[in-house]
C-alpha cells in the first residue's frame, strides 16, 4: 500500500511539472535576464577565457546598454522573423 502511494505521489508530481514549466516561461524577464540576454548577444562566437572574461565586463557593467547594443541583440534576437512580424519585433524589442 505504501508503494502504491509513493507511485501516485511521484505520478502527480510529473504531472504538475509542465503547469509550473509555464508559468515560468510567460514571467517577464528580470533586468538580470535581460543582461544576461543582451551580453550574451554581443559575446557572438568568443570562446573559452575571452567568453568568460567578456561576460564578467558585460554582466557588471551598469551602465544602459548604448542603441548599438539594442540593435545587435535584437537583430540576433529577431533571426527568421520577416516582414511585418519582424518590423514588429523590433520595434517592440529596441523601445525596451
Amino acid at each position: 500500500m505504501k508503494s502504491f502511494l509513493i507511485a501516485i505521489a511521484l505520478g502527480l508530481g510529473v504531472l504538475a511539472a509542465p503547469a509550473f514549466a509555464v508559468d515560468a516561461a510567460s514571467a517577464p524577464l528580470t533586468k538580470q535576464q535581460n543582461k544576461m540576454t543582451t551580453c550574451n548577444a554581443a559575446a557572438g562566437d568568443k570562446k573559452g577565457d575571452d567568453r568568460k572574461a567578456f561576460m564578467k565586463t558585460c554582466l557588471s557593467a551598469d551602465s544602459k546598454p548604448t542603441q548599438q547594443d539594442k540593435m545587435k541583440t535584437c537583430n540576433a534576437e529577431a533571426a527568421g522573423k520577416k516582414g511585418d512580424d519582424r518590423k514588429a519585433f523590433m520595434k517592440t524589442c529596441l523601445s525596451a
